[in-house]
Parts: structure tokens; C-alpha cells; sequence
């Protein structure tokens, strides 16, 4: 198959419109918690019906053999921890803001680093673990611990963000080996076969309206993952990878429209510190040839 022309300014606009949908899904998981939908519930439909979803993308992409991954153990356990990671997210949500856990969980590209030196023995400079140690600094100035009361939420969003880390970690360890098409649908199917096992004992008859979201909740997440594999296909990841932050504005917008809910200004302030930290690290990754893969950009 022929690559498809290298047209960066249409990479741009289609990363801008994957972070501008993305959000949604905190949107309907944060109104589904509200009225009674167990958080366990919206996770399986995230993954299960989101395996439906892409199904046909990666059959067409990698046939048959997109159907189940060559290696099931190390696939279930980046599924383990995407699972771990999405219902620590969903959770906070029903704490937090939308801006604020997200703002939390913008953590995850600096235990990345961190992970990746200790478990894939990576190099990391002088410079990056300083990186890490003023992205903390961000992360402690919206938490504050100690200043105002500890919020759960601010926990469990630091929990997805570590989760989500180690899957990424998992997921640099094999990148290369099958499209992200495909890499992402085996990762729902077997997240959604195992959360299929346990979800029965949380399920809460969903009403129609219910069922439509948890739809919607999937659509959304294969949208948004699609429009930024195909940003990958027109644009450098060195150019697209810093946009993955305006998620944030939408978020913020999106938090205020439907939920009234709107960050303090420390929030804001440490968000500013973790994402100048990430995109160091980024830059310094660029430059030693570790370019980001597009899963790598997702959110839980």
C-alpha cells in the first residue's frame, strides 16, 4: 500500500479535532456516574462495545491476524492496566472537575519517563529526571496537599495517570510489531472479555438513554483514536505530539457547558508547569530518536 502523501497542516487539524472530541467521553462517564451507573459498567462499555467498533478498521488494516494478538499474556496485562487505568479516571470524575483530573493525569508523561528508565533501561539525562522533578512540583501545586483538604478524586487521578504509564511503557516495549489500529482493538477486545467476567456482579440494567451513551461513550473514544492515527500518517509525531494539550482547553470548556464545574487557578498554574515539563521531555525524547507512537497520545 502506498503511504499516504506527507501533508502536516491536515496532520494538525485532525490531532486539533481528535482533542476536541476526546473529552466527551469524561463527559458522558461523569453523567453516567451521576445517576447510578456503576463506574465498573462504563468502563466495560468503554472497552467492550469499543472493541465492536474497531473491529472492522483492524480487520481491514491486518486480516485476520488482527483478530488475536501473538502474544495473549503481555496483551492482557497492557489490558489490566488500560482497565485499572480508565476506571480510576472515570472515578475521579465523580470528584473532581473534568479540567482537574485531567490536569492530574498530564502526570503521565513523566512517570513514563521515569518507568521507562527503570524497567526498559532507557538513558535518561541529567536534564529530563529535572524534567520530572518540576513536573512533580506542578502536580504537587494542584493537588496541594496539606492546603486544602485531601480530595479523592486528586488520588485516583494520579492512579490513572501512573496506570496508564505502565501500559504505555508495555506499549513502547512491543511498538513496531502491528499497527495501532490493531494494537488498540486487541487491547479492548481482552479488556472487554475480562471486565466481562466480573461486571455481572456490579450490572445495573441500563435505560435506553443509558445504553446510547455507553454507545456514544465508544464512538467517541474509536473517533477520536482514529483522527489521530490518521494525523500520524500526515505529520511528524514531533509536530503533533504538543497538541495533545489543548485537550485541556476543551476540557475546561466542556466541564463548565454541562457541569458548571471550573478550576481553581492553582490548577491552572500547575498544569502550565507539568505541561512545559512534558513537552521538554518530549523534545529530548524527539532528539534521541524515541519519537511518541500515536497510543501513546490517548487518553484512558
Amino acid at each position: 500500500m502506498t503511504p499516504a502523501p506527507r501533508r502536516p497542516l491536515v496532520g494538525v487539524f485532525l490531532m486539533l479535532g481528535a482533542m476536541a472530541v476526546l473529552p466527551g467521553i469524561d463527559v458522558i462517564a461523569k453523567r453516567l456516574g451521576q445517576e447510578g451507573l456503576p463506574i465498573l459498567q462504563a468502563v466495560w462499555g468503554r472497552l467492550a462495545l469499543g472493541a465492536v467498533l474497531t473491529l472492522p478498521l483492524a480487520s481491514r488494516t491486518g486480516g485476520r491476524a488482527a483478530l488475536w494478538p501473538d502474544r495473549p499474556a503481555y496483551h492482557a496485562l497492557r489490558a489490566a492496566f488500560l482497565s485499572a487505568a480508565t476506571f480510576s479516571f472515570f472515578l475521579s470524575l465523580t470528584y473532581l472537575p473534568i479540567a482537574s483530573s485531567l490536569a492530574i493525569f498530564f502526570v503521565q508523561p513523566l512517570i513514563v519517563t521515569v518507568l521507562s528508565a527503570l524497567v526498559l533501561k532507557e538513558r535518561v539525562g541529567p536534564r529530563r529526571w529535572v524534567a520530572v522533578a518540576v513536573g512533580f512540583l506542578g502536580t504537587l501545586i494542584i493537588i496541594r496537599p496539606g492546603l486544602v483538604a485531601l480530595n479523592p478524586g486528586s488520588l485516583l487521578a494520579l492512579a490513572a495517570g501512573t496506570l496508564l504509564a505502565c501500559y504505555f511503557v508495555l506499549t513502547r516495549a512491543i511498538a513496531g510489531r502491528a499497527p495501532a489500529v490493531v494494537t488498540t482493538f486487541q487491547t479492548s477486545l481482552i479488556g472487554g472479555a475480562i471486565l466481562s467476567l466480573v461486571v455481572p456482579f456490579v450490572w445495573h440494567a441500563p435505560t435506553p438513554a443509558q445504553w446510547a451513551m455507553l454507545m456514544t461513550l465508544a464512538l467517541i473514544a474509536t473517533f477520536g483514536h482514529l483522527l489521530i492515527v490518521k494525523a500520524y500518517d500526515h505529520a511528524e509525531a514531533s509536530l503533533l505530539a504538543p497538541l495533545a494539550y489543548t485537550e485541556m482547553v476543551t476540557s475546561v470548556i466542556m466541564g463548565w457547558v454541562f457541569f458548571r464545574d471550573f478550576p481553581d487557578l492553582w490548577t491552572f498554574v500547575g498544569v502550565a508547569i507539568l505541561i512545559a515539563c512534558a513537552l521538554y521531555i518530549s523534545m529530548r525524547e524527539r532528539a534521541a530518536g524515541r519519537a511518541p507512537a500515536p497510543e501513546g497520545i490517548e487518553q484512558p
